[in-house]
């Protein structure tokens, strides 16, 4: 086979076409896992909120750790917390939901029912009998497609029984999260060879910190949202203030588009109950906490934690909807920012700033290192080493020439090993002695020499 000569095509080809099939490789390996990830969503889910509940909860289990309460304890005392905040926030909003839904039929309906007479009297001049006749088609569509209504029932039934599931199983992983986190990493850290298992380790945990932060950040910004926009709502006594606020506020976990979707919504509630003037002051309201978060609560917080930049924010959360919905749009930034510190950590960015309180996690260790006699006579093989030169020679020194790869003219001066008899220590300090005295003769013969020499 003829050998091709490489000098012939220009750099700059040769550069593209390296980068090229790099990045289609990339990108195919994108494409395969978010694949996988569709496959088997009802799997990876729960097991990613549980990672985005641990790293909510594990500040607190490790505070409590330190103040030598049982980490067992500890976890059941924070999962509990949570599901107790959890359950008063939904009963209050269910509460709300239930007493302002009847208010909120009746502006709707008579809000239709302004629309109406101002289709027919106002300057469209709409003839009454089609208005009237809008509602019948809607009732007569809902019969002509009962089957398709009564299967997406079906479906709804269906996808309560999966979030009921997913719900357990992200509450039963959370507590092993919580529980042993470390050593689940430690684990699937020996899928790594042993040569980087460390270095993957720590990446992994620096990683885990950055997420920490952001879990943070992105629980009080959503917080911020939903009390200014649910204040708001409930001075200008918008139907349904409280619920409104409540999607807001899971809205907001995704960033900078998910608080105005939700805010939207109210918005349009403000326009049907209130009329336009209320709905105009609800979108300054909105508006406004959009800006105060974009411009203080996000380069404060989440700046800090995330170091991405708003156009790869939006970037990440436009594929994620794209290729998984809401889920994908949820967690497209923790991915991002977790393999962003992750791989700035690898390729050897170890000044890397993380959220504060990230040094009372439990970080995990690379195993000890195994002395292998095999390799290391390949080793010393390979670097020009002698095996006899390795002998005597600590672990460490030895490892460090071997993947140095020093000649025999810039190796570190080694120290002979001690040389050890029946006589214990008292013959080696009798030969100690002795080399003393040698040493100090063969000065003394060098004087002597010195002196007849001058």
């Amino acid at each position: 086979m003829a050998e091709v000569d490489r000098s012939k095509v220009h750099p700059f080809v040769r550069a593209t076409a390296e980068w090229t099939w790099r990045i289609v490789l990339i990108l195919f390996g994108c494409y395969l896992l978010v694949r996988i990830f569709l496959e088997f969503e009802q799997v990876f889910v729960p097991v990613a909120l549980a990672i985005l509940v641990s790293a909510f909860l594990v500040p607190g289990v490790d505070w409590l750790d330190r103040r030598r309460v049982p980490r067992s304890l500890a976890v059941v005392i924070m999962l509990l917390l949570a599901l107790g905040v959890v359950a008063t926030v939904l009963t209050f909003v269910g509460r709300a939901f239930v007493h302002g839904f009847p208010a909120l039929t009746a502006e709707i309906t008579e809000t239709i029912d302004r629309t109406r007479q101002w289709l027919v009297d106002g300057p469209l001049g709409v003839d009454e009998s089609q208005v009237r006749n809008f509602g019948s088609n809607i009732i007569s569509l809902m019969e002509h497609n009962q089957a398709k209504l009564a299967g997406g029932a079906l479906a709804t039934a269906t996808t309560a029984t999966e979030l009921v599931t997913g719900a357990l199983l992200t509450l039963f992983l959370a507590i092993f999260f919580l529980y042993g986190g470390g050593q689940i990493w430690e684990f699937c850290c020996r899928l790594v060879p042993r040569g980087t298992r460390g270095r993957v380790a720590a990446a992994g945990v620096a990683g885990f910190g950055t997420l920490v932060g952001y879990v943070r950040a992105t629980v009080i910004v959503a917080l911020v949202d939903a009390v200014c926009i649910g204040i708001g709502l409930a001075i200008l006594r918008v139907p349904l203030a409280l619920p409104l606020a409540t999607v807001i506020f899971l809205f907001s976990f995704i960033p900078i588009v998910g608080a105005l979707i939700s805010g939207s919504l109210a918005v349009v509630i403000a326009l049907v109950t209130q009329g336009w003037l209320t709905a105009v002051i609800v979108l300054a309201i909105l508006i406004g906490v959009m800006q105060l978060e974009g411009h203080v609560l996000q380069p404060f917080l989440l700046g800090r934690s995330v170091r991405l930049h708003p156009v790869a924010v939006i970037l990440a959360i436009a594929a994620g909807i794209v290729a998984a919905g809401i889920v994908g749009g949820l967690f497209a930034v923790p991915v991002i920012a977790f393999a962003n510190t992750a791989v700035r950590y690898l390729a050897g960015h170890r000044d890397l700033a993380v959220s504060e309180g990230d040094g009372s996690f439990h970080y995990a260790q690379p195993d000890d290192p195994h002395w292998d006699t095999k390799s290391i006579d390949d080793a010393t093989a390979s670097a020009g080493l002698s095996v006899e030169e390795a002998v005597g020679v600590s672990p460490a020194d030895a490892e460090a020439d071997i993947e140095r790869g020093l000649d025999g003219s810039a190796r570190r001066p080694r120290r002979s090993a001690p040389e050890h008899d029946a006589d214990g220590d008292e013959g080696s300090a009798a030969r100690d002695a002795d080399d003393r005295k040698h040493t100090g003769d063969e000065k003394n013969t060098g004087g002597t020499d010195a002196d007849e020499s001058s």
